[in-house]
């Protein structure tokens, strides 16, 4: 075996150019799965990252109220409170479709809200100025409303300047009470994270023309419990509502794990498309294996005149075609990992090459080596002597 060995590495050396490009065909496919691989699982990460920062404690509800059978918010917030053990906050949400002014500048891109005095705290956030919204300015109906960072910015110059200050939404004058820290500094622009503002949801109902509330959204005061919530929820609507197309109960956490469910099957089919490469470049080994044997004919003969068994031969012909394909799967996976890394900083994702797509990857390449190294070592075996030695 270690003859066979350092007979493969000899013959490599003694055909560098040949061996090269026997290899590159296995250096392009081995670099191909992980960079795709890679980076895809890295992009992907980025999306799942930014899916969960919205919370995968929390479920939508939206109900669709009729004449004869509908729900309040006044009895969601008694289920609420019934199930404070489970439930850590709750809120209803409105949304207005309305611009945003002050002066002669506006913001039509702004995503305008009601909510109640827990959406602070149930999206995470800080408030970086002044006070959020009450309880006793949802009963009261009070135009006041909490900005995002950027409004503030945008139209008062900052966030001091800001508080206190006269917004006109929709036609209404409304008073700045608080402004939510900045989110994200990266993307402080129009329909960024930053770009909103709340108010009570009593006000917005009022300003919306609707008198019922058809979307709130809950949040668990842990993920284990999001089953049970959302089976509570469902039975308390079934309740109401006696058909279960009339509402509809969604948990982040259930989008969470079908969103990782798609980015795996994506990662395996495009895996499998650069593993084609590899295929095509086990053709290329079994054909330069085929020429090599065709080409040592005689040595071959020589060795079999001298003793020489079958099972030798082909021993040495499989290794070779191994070893031409491992050390292809070494510089590929050394070429693959750079490759990540820069096609990563060119997305301006953080990519790195995954454990298991390097492992896959060079592992399908020594069993090329093998599987398509084995027919040409076979010929090479079953060549009989004396006609291999009558070869020029």
């Amino acid at each position: 075996m270690l003859q066979s060995f350092k007979m493969a590495l000899r013959s490599i050396r003694g055909n560098k150019m040949r061996s090269f490009l026997t290899m590159l065909g296995i250096i392009i496919g081995v670099a191909s799965v992980i960079i795709l691989v890679s980076v895809v699982n890295a992009y992907m990460s980025t999306v799942v990252d930014s899916f969960a920062s919205m919370g995968v404690n929390r479920m939508s509800v939206r109900v669709t109220n009729i004449e004869t059978r509908s729900v309040s918010d006044e009895e969601m917030y008694e289920f609420y409170e019934e199930h404070s053990d489970l439930f850590a906050q709750m809120t209803p949400q409105v949304t207005v479709s309305t611009v945003i002014k002050h002066g002669n500048d506006n913001l039509s891109t702004t995503s305008v809200g009601g909510y109640s005095e827990e959406y602070l705290d149930m999206m995470g956030y800080e408030l970086a100025a002044g006070r959020n919204i009450q309880y006793s300015d949802i009963v009261s109906r009070q135009k006041v409303c909490v900005v995002g960072y950027f409004v503030a910015n945008e139209l008062y110059g900052g966030v001091e300047e800001a508080l206190n200050q006269t917004l006109k939404i929709g036609g209404y004058a409304f008073k700045i009470v608080g402004v939510v820290e900045c989110q994200d500094e990266d993307e402080l622009e129009e329909g960024g994270t930053d770009d909103f503002v709340w108010m009570p949801y009593s006000v917005a109902t009022k300003m919306s023309r609707n008198a019922d509330i058809t979307n709130y959204i809950f949040a668990t005061n842990s993920t284990d419990d999001t089953e049970e919530c959302k089976a509570l929820l469902e039975e308390f609507l079934m309740d109401i509502f006696k058909d279960e197309d009339l509402f509809n109960v969604t948990a982040n956490s259930e989008m969470l794990d079908s969103l990782n469910e798609q980015i795996a099957m994506m990662s395996a089919m495009l895996g499998g498309i650069a593993g084609i490469s590899l295929l095509v470049a086990g053709v290329g080994v079994m054909n330069i294996m085929l020429v090599s044997v065709t080409e040592r004919t005689r040595e071959i003969g020589i060795r079999k005149s001298l003793g020489a068994k079958k099972k030798v031969i082909m021993q040495q012909f499989v290794i070779e075609a191994a070893v031409t394909s491992s050390m292809g799967g070494v510089i590929g996976i050394v070429v693959g990992s750079i490759a990540t890394r820069l096609v990563g900083t060119l997305m301006g994702i953080t990519a790195n090459p995954t454990f298991g797509a390097i492992l896959i990857s060079f592992s399908v390449s020594v069993g090329i080596g093998l599987l398509f190294g084995y027919m040409p070592a076979n010929r090479a075996a079953k060549l009989n002597p004396i006609d291999a030695l009558r070869s020029e």
